[in-house]
């Protein structure tokens, strides 16, 4: 498995938010979104085996565990280390455009799913099968930089998803946080409004945070 990095910090958003995390950050993506804030991942990256990257978890002492990218699902051996993870909490961000139907996930272990909205110049890439996959438990988010991403999300919504939890999240430096919610209150939508909070503490540019 090609890794980025291995890092304790705080879960800046999905319903995570606030709470210790270990991020386990890979490298690739099949994607390359407009906004993406993480493009040091698209290649730089050191091998570990699961058992290795299990060790570097264990010695961060905190049993909830992020798994991000570049784009996990990638990462062939990524069954392994779930199951080397079986009994932590878990979170697997993924983009939404690899299908997700042949990993099963274990107790404790949720997706959340980054739908690829317009202005990321990626949305034709979505699998929107991917939808019927996720459960009750898991969450689906739209990163928002204009009304067309808006609209979008809310036919996504519409017409493809109709549990688990819905998040909005403003492009950082783009979208206006009082419109995006003004938006959302005026359309009555059940969804949850979310900020980068790392990027609150830390700044934008920050890395291992």
């Amino acid at each position: 498995m090609l890794v980025n990095e291995i890092f304790l910090s705080i879960q800046g958003e999905s319903l995570s938010t606030g709470f210790p995390t270990v991020f386990v950050r890979f490298t690739g993506c099949n994607l390359r979104c407009s906004y993406c804030d993480t493009t040091y991942a698209y290649e730089e990256g050191e091998s570990m085996s699961p058992s290795e990257i299990f060790e570097r978890i264990k010695a961060l002492d905190y049993k909830r565990v992020c798994i991000t990218g570049g784009e996990p699902l990638l990462q062939k051996d990524l069954k392994e280390l779930l199951e080397l993870l079986r009994g932590y909490t878990v979170t697997i961000e993924t983009n939404g455009a690899v299908s997700i139907e042949n990993v099963k996930l274990g107790e404790g272990h949720t997706w959340v799913m980054d739908m690829k909205t317009p202005s990321s110049g990626c949305s034709e890439k979505m699998v929107l099968d991917n939808l019927k996959f996720l459960r009750d438990e898991d969450e689906i988010k739209f990163v928002i930089g204009d009304r067309k991403d808006y609209e979008w999300a809310k036919e996504i919504i519409r017409n493809h998803y109709t549990k688990g939890t819905i998040s909005f999240s403003p492009v950082y430096g783009k979208m206006d946080y009082e419109e995006l919610v003004n938006w959302i209150l005026s359309d009555r939508l059940e969804v949850r409004f979310q900020i980068q909070l790392h990027k609150v503490i830390w700044g934008a540019d920050r890395t291992g945070v």
